[in-house]
């Protein structure tokens, strides 16, 4: 992505404008799915190798490709790009406007390989038909075949597959309660891996007999498989008296349909199988491997912010918690670096990575950047030479067209010449219009890529 495209016109014309939007890109572009893909792939005619495995092609008889997410389309683009004559056929379930600039009636095709868009956050009709479909082809599948599976981040929504007696608005309705009350994405997928056919492992037992490989971007702090995307390839710890703690932890249980509770109970009382565990056969011939994490953006950043003349710090790549009080944290330490030089003199770039959550209590637009940013905007007043930037690496924060937003040490008086407090905005979950106000949200579109969120702190 070219750096130009991150920032708004306002924030490209600052002095600092041009260095943050670089370390931005070269972030995003460290984590760029289809180079990824091009790592861990390599074929030398009949040799295979796929992130260290080996696979002997005159062996195998068909491949192939499944998967869901927001990286779908570069992976695929890729794959095809490295096995095309030899892909069967393949359908990756992505979030709406991620299959590309070739997409018609809601597909893009790459060969023989169908990218098929679907509803994220809230799943939808047409995730569910992509499920049924991918179901079918996994039923294809032999002793003989190799599936490959392509899995980033978001693919829980938009592949959802209900168990027999929960409806898609049932899930629909789960979903909205879990974002509402700042779950956490464990316990969210936690709750779907026991909802849905293809999670926690179904879509392993699928494949099977076949040999399966599957390339994941991680969007989950520490990259626990069994977490990102539901776990769709790996087995999974949890329980069905894990996924009811998270109702009552969370509160939701007079908010959650009647179908769900029903089901969860005949899962507790031992009338429903579980999920499947480590000892399960699916897992015998499964092959998983994370490509690409936050860790790599992370790094990238850091190494562009030294070539900019910037000294940088690693924070943490576990950020996590409320996204308000994260982004009081974050500007507090900014403010340190500008009083005392610590942890780092100036000029230096302090960068932290993961992703937090949002509690909502009011009904404005946002995201969890935008109110990361929107918390730090009253620790960072008056601040020179200071910019603190919240991204999401896919582009989308929340339900918004934007991937995050900038603070300065100008952003507090800037809004009050117009009216604005930012304590009202925080208040009402409102960080987008406070930022749209000041044409301060980062604007970069879909990168088609998904590795959790940045938080980067610079300090000129």
């Amino acid at each position: 992505m070219h750096p130009s495209r991150l920032l708004s016109e306002h924030s490209r014309c600052q002095a600092w404008g041009e260095p943050v939007a670089r370390v931005l890109a070269a972030a995003l572009q460290a984590v760029d799915p289809a180079q990824a893909v091009q790592r861990a792939v390599q074929r030398d005619g009949q040799r295979l190798v796929i992130a260290g495995q080996e696979y002997n092609l005159e062996s195998i008889r068909r491949i192939w490709v499944v998967g869901a997410g927001k990286a779908g389309a570069p992976m695929a683009s890729a794959l095809d790009g490295i096995l095309s004559d030899r892909i069967q056929a393949g359908l990756v379930s992505v979030k709406q406007g991620y299959a590309g600039p070739q997409v018609r009636d809601g597909s893009a095709w790459f060969g023989c390989i169908e990218v098929a868009e679907a509803g994220h956050p809230i799943p939808d009709g047409r995730g569910v038909a992509n499920s049924e479909r991918i179901s079918r082809l996994l039923d294809e599948a032999q002793a003989d075949d190799l599936v490959i599976c392509l899995v980033s981040g978001g693919g829980s929504a938009v592949l959802p597959a209900p168990v027999p007696g929960v409806s898609l608005s049932d899930l629909q309705a789960l979903t909205a309660a879990l974002l509402a009350c700042g779950a956490a994405i464990q316990e969210i997928n936690t709750l779907r891996k026991h909802l849905d056919r293809l999670k926690g492992g179904g879509m392993a037992r699928l494949a099977c007999p076949a040999q399966l490989a599957a390339l994941i971007l991680s969007d989950v702090v520490g990259d626990p498989l069994e977490v990102i995307a539901s776990g769709l390839t790996v087995p999974d710890p949890t329980t069905f008296q894990d996924a009811w703690q998270v109702l009552e932890r969370r509160e939701i249980l007079d908010r959650t349909p009647l179908p769900i509770l029903e089901h969860l109970r005949q899962g507790r009382a031992g009338l429903i199988p579980d999920t499947p565990k480590p000892d399960d056969p699916a897992f015998a011939r499964v092959h998983n491997q994370v490509i690409a994490s936050n860790q790599h953006a992370v790094r990238a950043a850091m190494a562009q912010a030294q070539a900019e003349g910037l000294e940088p710090l690693l924070l943490t790549t576990f950020l996590q918690g409320e996204a308000r009080q994260a982004g009081q944290f974050l500007g507090e330490l900014a403010r340190q670096v500008a009083a005392s030089g610590e942890p780092r003199r100036r000029p230096c770039c302090l960068v932290a990575g993961g992703e937090t959550t949002v509690t909502l209590r009011g009904d404005g637009l946002g995201g969890r950047n935008q109110e990361l940013a929107l918390g730090a905007v009253r620790e960072l007043d008056g601040l020179e030479n200071v910019v603190l930037a919240a991204m999401a690496t896919d582009g989308g924060d929340g339900p918004t067209d934007a991937a995050g937003a900038l603070v300065s040490g100008q952003t507090l008086r800037r809004a009050r010449s117009l009216g604005l407090e930012a304590d009202d905005f925080l208040q009402r979950n409102d960080a987008y219009h406070f930022f749209q106000a000041l044409g301060d949200l980062l604007l970069p579109g879909p990168t088609q890529t998904n590795v959790n969120d940045l938080a980067l702190i610079f300090a000129f």
